[in-house]
């Protein structure tokens, strides 16, 4: 029995150095040990194929990154990839000029893309050049509005003035004036009523104690145990009456 397992631990023993051997002999030249793990590499310059390392080759106007990942190369500034095997110069047409990035353009102010070539921006009168995130455009001089490629003035009605909205009507009626019909009218207040601003509505309201009948202000007649309500145009019972045929009357 102890014969038997000498001899076990021999075979072992002469089988481990044919293992080393092999891993060493199966790295390839130009390839190093990981730093972690098991394994190899190839070194910085050079690149799996197959089971070989070979040499990186870096393209014309390119510079090695000295990485051992990724293609090894990148293009220099000015020049851009094309299927990971050359590099070509960005072609900056005129009224152009090279992205940061190196890799490709961008069109000068006053200037916009149109396929592969930056056009220039023709200004209308009455016009002045506005950047926005799709480039170089331009917007019309306030009092006039875009018609096509040209500014038209804007036709302010009296009463009227310009306001300050990128959007809708471009001109808001003064105070004490109401849009009808693209003009601004008078807004004509009754007896015992006031000017009222808001947008919507007649233009004014009554006065506290009046309610509105059509174009007038009429006496808001209060029965007895009754007040004016918050709006001051209404009434309502008082507290333990209720309303009955325009009266106020004790709750049962």
């Amino acid at each position: 029995m102890v014969h038997f397992v000498v001899s076990i631990f021999a075979v072992i023993f002469s089988v481990l150095p044919a293992f080393a051997q092999t891993d060493t002999h199966s790295m390839p030249e130009n390839a190093s040990a990981k730093n972690y793990g098991e394994g190899w590499e190839c070194n910085v310059g050079y690149r799996l194929n197959e089971n070989a390392c070979v040499a990186v080759i870096v393209p014309q106007n390119a510079f090695a990154t000295n990485r051992t990942y990724g293609p090894g190369w990148e293009c220099l500034h000015g020049f851009r990839k094309t299927d990971d095997v050359e590099c070509i110069a960005v072609d900056v047409p005129e009224g152009g000029f090279l992205d940061p990035s190196g890799e490709r353009w961008r069109c000068l102010r006053g200037h916009i893309k149109v396929e592969d070539a930056c056009k220039q921006i023709v200004l209308p009168a009455n016009a002045y050049l506005a950047d926005t995130s799709g480039g170089s455009s331009w917007t019309c001089e306030r009092g006039f509005e875009p018609d096509g490629d040209q500014c038209t003035a804007i036709a302010v009605p009296a009463n009227a003035f310009l306001n300050g909205l990128g959007y809708g009507q471009p001109w808001t009626c003064e105070r004490g004036f109401f849009e009808q019909d693209g003009l601004c009218e008078a807004v004509v207040i009754p007896e015992n009523a006031y000017f009222d601003d808001a947008t919507y509505g007649s233009g004014w309201k009554c006065d506290r104690g009046y309610a509105a009948s059509g174009e007038t202000c009429e006496l808001t007649v209060v029965p007895k145990n009754a007040h004016l309500d918050r709006s001051g145009n209404r009434w309502e019972c008082d507290r333990n009456f209720q309303k009955s045929k325009g009266q106020c009357v004790l709750k049962n």
